[in-house]
C-alpha cells in the first residue's frame, strides 16, 4: 500500500466499503454501521471527501434502458507520438459521449478506449464519426463484449 492508504484506520476503511456499495446511505446507517456517533461519521465522510479519498457520488444506470447496450473496446495505434499528438487525441476523445473511458497503455498500441454505443449496427457510424476522426489515429482493433463477468468492481480498501 502507499503512504496514503497507510493514514487510513479500520473505521475509514469501512465508510469507504459502505459508501461504494451504496453512496445514498444515510449517516445513521453508516453511524450505526461503523459503531460511531453521527457526528463523527459526518465529520469523517467529510474529510474523506476533502482528502481525496471519495471523489464523487454518483448514480449506476443501466445502460441497455437508455440506449446504450452494446459495449465495445478500441485499441488505437498513432500514426506517430509526439507530446501535441497526444494533448489534441486526450482533447478530443474527452468531448466524445459515446467513450466511458480512455486510457494511454504502455504496448503494441496507444490507447484503450472504452465506449458503449446503442447496438453493433450504429458501431459503424461511431467508429467513423469518432474514432477515426480523432487526431493521428493509424489503426483500430475492436473487441465487443457479449457479456459481463465483473462490470463495475469495487476498488478493495
Amino acid at each position: 500500500m502507499n503512504a496514503e492508504a497507510d493514514d487510513l484506520d479500520a473505521v475509514d476503511r469501512n465508510l469507504l466499503r459502505l459508501l461504494q456499495e451504496d453512496g445514498r446511505r444515510t449517516t445513521l446507517d453508516l453511524a450505526a454501521r461503523v459503531g460511531l456517533s453521527p457526528t463523527g461519521t459526518s465529520l469523517r465522510v467529510k474529510r474523506l471527501f476533502r482528502e481525496g479519498y471519495i471523489t464523487a457520488v454518483r448514480a449506476v444506470l443501466n445502460p441497455a434502458k437508455i440506449g446504450r447496450g452494446t459495449l465495445v473496446f478500441i485499441e488505437v495505434r498513432l500514426d506517430h507520438t509526439a507530446p501535441h499528438i497526444f494533448e489534441r487525441f486526450a482533447e478530443a476523445v474527452t468531448k466524445a459521449p459515446e467513450v466511458l473511458e480512455c486510457h494511454m497503455v504502455v504496448g503494441g498500441f496507444d490507447y484503450l478506449v472504452k465506449a458503449r454505443i446503442s447496438e453493433m449496427a450504429a458501431y459503424q457510424d461511431f467508429l467513423t464519426r469518432v474514432i477515426l476522426a480523432l487526431p493521428g489515429v493509424k489503426e483500430t482493433h475492436t473487441y465487443a463484449s457479449i457479456g459481463d463477468v465483473k462490470p463495475d468492481a469495487l476498488l478493495p480498501v
